[in-house]
């Protein structure tokens, strides 16, 4: 198997809806994206599914002197492979993806956030950089167009946030900034419990309401000029903001259900998007 096919292999298998978005791109930027994806995946699972913290961090640790291979063209991992023309073609700062490493590590080291200054701080590292390498892989002439990647990474991750309120709980992980929800009156208790509430549904409402404002506040940094040339992103952006909705329109009963669309209503949505951008 090519590094290539490795990455579209674990990028089909994980389900994800960016898949529908990345249909719009054109074969070489498909396989950039791809590739990139596919690190994220790989970093990701090890957070989920290695149940030992110590373990973890080694196989963290080795990304890291992995990346280092990447940016002198002698890494192993299939992953690191397909990523070598990708960050030469896109000049992909090294930097970058480390970074999504630093995030992985706040999994590892702590699962509570005080704030959303603290959430912010996550959301940057998990998504936010890794919407800014989208956008070089993308294309873009305005560099305002940096500002809108970096912000709707960040929607991204507040809306996976959300969705995943439950699932994160059972690994005894909760995202939701403590403030908010001292702020309803939700114990943790509650969410680790996954016992439902009217405070919990306002407190979700808040959260959706958060999330669709960071929306917002990307779309209205990005240029029209780069429209185009963004419509994957625009395209998943289209569909993860119908996701806010459907949660919303749910009752907010993430905790005991992930709430998903259908695939065909994905491609729908980032068919309909592309004729827009």
């Amino acid at each position: 198997m090519t590094p290539e096919a490795y990455c579209a292999s674990k990028a089909a298998q994980s389900g994800s809806s960016f898949h529908y978005s990345f249909r719009l791109l054109d074969p070489p930027r498909r396989a950039a994206i791809t590739a990139l994806y596919a690190f994220c995946r790989e970093v990701d699972d090890i957070v989920d599914e290695v149940s030992d913290a110590s373990v973890a961090r080694v196989k963290l640790a080795w990304w890291r002197t992995e990346i280092d291979r990447v940016y002198t063209g002698t890494p192993s991992h299939p992953v690191a492979l397909a990523l070598v023309p990708v960050v030469r073609r896109h000049r992909l700062p090294q930097g970058h993806l480390q970074t999504v490493l630093d995030g992985m590590q706040m999994d590892l080291d702590q699962v509570r956030y005080t704030d959303f200054a603290a959430l912010e701080l996550y959301c940057e590292r998990v998504a936010g950089v890794v919407g800014l390498m989208s956008a070089e892989i993308f294309g873009y002439t305005d560099a305002a167009t940096r500002d809108y990647a970096r912000d709707l990474g960040i929607a991204f991750q507040l809306t996976n946030i959300v969705r995943d309120v439950g699932e994160d709980a059972r690994r005894g992980r909760i995202y939701l900034p403590q403030e908010d929800l001292a702020r309803f009156g939700v114990p943790p208790s509650d969410i680790l419990q996954r016992r439902r509430s009217p405070a919990f549904d306002a407190l979700m409402a808040f959260e959706v309401d958060r999330a669709r404002a960071w929306y917002e506040r990307a779309l209205a940094k990005l240029p029209q000029r780069d429209r185009r040339a963004q419509r994957a992103g625009l395209a998943m952006a289209a569909i993860y903001r119908t996701l806010l909705d459907e949660i919303a329109r749910d009752g907010y009963r993430v905790l005991d259900r992930r709430v998903a669309l259908t695939p065909l209503r994905k491609l729908w949505i980032a068919t309909r998007t592309a004729w827009r951008a």
